[in-house]
């Protein structure tokens, strides 16, 4: 998701997009020497690391796949970057945090990844951490866009069906529109401001709130829609209960504040229905 939009709004830059499936370019970030060639072939100003093994229960049930993508792959990375002073921007994640502070997260807080998922996307930060000089790590969450599964595409999906839905209402996060956070990153990169920062809409809400909300957007109303609790909808994998991302950083840096997320739910649902009808 994030990384076609990114591709398709980067005016005024050379982009390659590269994939292990498709039709672009390719590339297996976990083979160290495939990576290194690539680097020595293409010699890029900047890396933008967007690839991960994002399934979060699947990263909890494979723990092996979930190190050697987040972690091994992003060490592959950083250490070719390391080689050619590269910069990378890293997009790492609200599950660094175990959830318990309350109130929202700054870049400042100390991370307690409490999944898989979130201690290798925790590793794969340090790596970026210590290894690139010229390094933006992005923590971001629930991302939603065009160009791929999303839970506000597969609530539309299930409704139109006639499923009914049982959505959690006890976790709380920031939604976060992937076109939203591509044009962040295009600002962000350039400037010398290197360091982490929290990217997500503005605001906050739970599962069911979003998934309410997409669905009034879309004019779906009828729709079996009902509220449930963590403990209603078991999982291998402890999600954090609260993870709001506060913007410390990018106020610091004088960006733009993020939309309001249901300001970007909106235009993801009218971008949703017309390829719909197209």
């Amino acid at each position: 998701m994030l990384g076609t939009d990114l591709c398709a709004m980067a005016e005024g830059h050379e982009i390659l997009g590269v994939d292990i499936v498709g039709d672009c370019d390719r590339l297996d970030i976990t083979d160290r020497d495939a990576v290194h060639r690539f680097m020595a072939t293409y010699q890029p100003d900047m890396v933008l690391h967007l690839a991960a093994f994002t399934n979060v229960d699947g990263c909890q049930t494979d723990p092996e796949t979930a190190w050697n993508v987040n972690a091994a792959g992003t060490w592959n990375l950083a250490s070719a970057s390391c080689d050619r002073d590269c910069g990378m921007l890293y997009i790492s994640t609200d599950f660094v945090f175990d959830g318990t502070k309350g109130s929202p997260y700054d870049e400042f807080d100390i991370p307690n990844p409490v999944s898989v998922y979130g201690r290798t996307k925790y590793a794969g930060e340090q790596f970026v951490r210590h290894l690139v000089r010229r390094h933006y790590i992005v923590r971001t969450a629930w991302l939603y866009g065009a160009h791929g599964k999303s839970f506000p595409g597969t609530m539309l999906r299930l409704a139109r069906e006639g499923h009914p839905l049982r959505v959690v209402g006890d976790q709380t996060g920031s939604p976060t529109y992937t076109r939203d956070l591509a044009e962040c990153i295009l600002r962000l990169i350039e400037l010398p401001l290197y360091g982490v920062y929290h990217v997500t809409n503005a605001g906050e809400c739970s599962w069911y709130d979003l998934a309410a909300a997409t669905l009034e957007l879309a004019g779906m109303n009828d729709a079996d829609l009902t509220r449930i609790t963590s403990e209603e909808w078991p999982t291998p994998t402890r999600r954090p209960e609260y993870s709001v991302l506060e913007h410390r950083a990018l106020k610091m840096a004088g960006l733009p504040p993020m939309r309001d997320w249901r300001d970007a739910l909106a235009d993801f649902v009218a971008e949703y229905r017309s390829a719909q009808t197209a």
